[in-house]
């Protein structure tokens, strides 16, 4: 017998992380695991903690002029991630 209503797994699965609260943590641990690929390996090397508080991302940087840099561009990669991730996790980047 053949169902006629099939659904795609992906489409179950996303319904079921958002009906259990599970969707934006994963997201928020993407998106950290997504910053050394987004940033590239010079600018990773110069990070140190990296996490996600209020659709805010705190980001150590360990050399001051990296961090003015980043600064000046931070709209770009707030757009950048959001983008490689496919949603909507963070507003803002603080760098410190």
């Amino acid at each position: 017998m053949r169902r006629s209503q099939a659904e795609a797994l992906t489409t179950l699965l996303g319904e079921f992380l958002r009906e259990e609260g599970l969707e934006t943590p994963l997201n928020q641990r993407r998106l950290i695991s997504a910053w050394p690929d987004v940033v590239g390996p010079t600018i990773a090397r110069y990070t140190g903690d990296v996490f996600i508080k209020n659709q805010t991302l705190y980001v150590r940087i360990k050399s001051a002029p990296l961090k003015n840099d980043l600064m000046m561009g931070r709209a770009s990669l707030v757009s950048q991630l959001n983008q490689h991730i496919g949603a909507q996790v963070i507003a803002d980047i603080v760098f410190f």
